[in-house]
């Protein structure tokens, strides 16, 4: 699940790839689908995403005037149901790598009027560029996957949270039931490329996407890799069968 670091190759879906070209890869294919990115998702995940990201902030015990940190936020998604959990008094930091994500998302919440205490900023989630213990919480969803080094990322997460802080991931995982496993890979690996060139003349980021899943470590593999990072606590919570997992760390 992690980059074979003997070799200097990564996996980009299914196809192992030189470690420094996953990056301009991965933003290749989100440059593309940036402004479809509702679509893709819905498509994805038959529309519950958007009930799965409104449990995920429910449960992040994110609280008014928290600082938190968004990384690949770039739709915004998030960063629209946190800002009214942290107040006034608080900030959401939203970053992504991808300047073609994060414009859309910025333009998306400034048409809904949301602006105060909301920053916007291009970042690698491996090297963040931000102080030790200066964010209560940190939230990912639907991004770890497509980092290549994911424990590095774990490990800086780690760094800049305060004593007490949280990281919370939001991703796809590995479906606990073999037969609902198999109906999934049908939708996953027949239907979705088609609906992503039927919908967005894009097949094949979206052949992409379902197989960067699949190659995402499942909820035992990033428990471990959480904790190796320096995290002192983990929990994992099952969504829709395994579909996705969110994943609370806490910094102790």
């Amino acid at each position: 699940m992690t980059d074979d670091k003997n070799t200097g190759t990564t996996h980009f879906g299914f196809r192992d790839v030189p470690v420094d070209d996953k990056q301009k890869l991965v933003g290749q294919v989100f440059t593309s689908v940036a402004r479809n990115y509702d679509l893709m998702n819905d498509l994805m995940s038959f529309g519950i995403h958007r009930l799965w990201k409104r449990h995920f902030v429910a449960v992040s015990g994110v609280r008014r005037g928290d600082r938190v940190l968004d990384l690949a936020g770039g739709t915004g998604d998030i960063a629209a149901l946190l800002k009214p959990v942290v107040g006034a008094e608080g900030e959401v930091v939203v970053g992504d790598i991808n300047a073609a994500m994060l414009g859309v998302g910025r333009d998306r919440l400034t048409d809904r009027g949301l602006v105060s205490g909301l920053r916007w900023a291009q970042m690698n989630a491996e090297a963040l560029p931000f102080p030790d213990a200066s964010f209560d919480a940190v939230t990912i969803a639907f991004g770890l996957r497509n980092v290549t080094d994911k424990d590095k990322a774990l490990a800086d997460m780690c760094r800049i949270l305060k004593p007490g802080g949280r990281a919370l991931v939001l991703e796809f995982s590995k479906v606990k039931s073999p037969l609902f496993s198999k109906l999934y890979d049908v939708h996953s690996f027949k239907i979705l490329p088609k609906l992503g060139s039927l919908f967005a003349g894009d097949a094949n980021s979206y052949q992409y996407l379902a197989e960067s899943i699949r190659k995402h470590p499942d909820q035992e593999t990033l428990k471990g890799m959480m904790l190796r990072a320096g995290f002192g606590h983990v929990e994992v919570r099952n969504l829709t069968n395994g579909i996705v997992a969110i994943h609370r760390a806490y910094k102790l």
